[in-house]
């Protein structure tokens, strides 16, 4: 079983919350950054745009997600999920590393949490797919699921074995990928 399935920006798109159920079952966990039910003002409304649906498939998951709070989200969302929503930033340990999240509309790559060396940065909010390293912290946004932008297609991003990876939603083709340094 794999680690971590990291996925943000369903934005209430049922097809989008169903593969990510799908997928989940392969991960013995899933990290959402925010933004699970509603596709805000500046967004279109994403493909199969259903959040009452997407509740349930959601809340199926509960044991495995730990989310963060998107700029889209509100205390209404926690009313109706079954998992915890309305922090702003999580921190998670895996593999002697420290894993931060957040959406991004708080901290991102222009301001990002203290953080220490060697640490991963994870949000979304661009719904563009990142993965690179800035002064010894892995910054990673494994795009949007459900309304993709800059031209990449909609997607989700996978950690395992000290590997962080930006995959297609539609076939799970990797679109790139990063070899974290070993910590030893």
């Amino acid at each position: 079983m794999k680690e971590f399935l990291i996925v943000s920006d369903i934005h209430g798109a049922l097809s989008a919350a169903q593969k990510v159920a799908e997928l989940a079952s392969s991960y013995r966990h899933v990290l959402m950054l925010g933004d699970a039910l509603y596709h805000g003002p500046r967004n279109d409304l994403p493909s199969s745009y259903n959040p009452k649906a997407v509740i349930p498939i959601l809340n199926g998951l509960r044991d495995k997600i730990l989310a963060v709070r998107g700029n889209c989200d509100a205390e209404v969302d926690q009313m109706v999920l079954s998992f915890p929503v309305m922090s702003t930033t999580s921190i998670i340990q895996c593999d002697e590393r420290t894993f931060i999240m957040s959406h991004g509309h708080i901290y991102n790559e222009e301001n990002l949490p203290p953080m220490a060396e060697g640490s991963v940065f994870l949000y979304g909010h661009t719904h563009i797919p990142v993965i690179r390293e800035q002064n010894g912290i892995v910054i990673f946004n494994p795009g949007s699921t459900s309304i993709p932008k800059g031209g990449y297609p909609a997607s989700y991003g996978e950690y395992d074995d000290g590997c962080l990876k930006v995959l297609s939603l539609e076939d799970d083709s990797e679109i790139f990928s990063f070899k974290l340094k070993d910590r030893s």
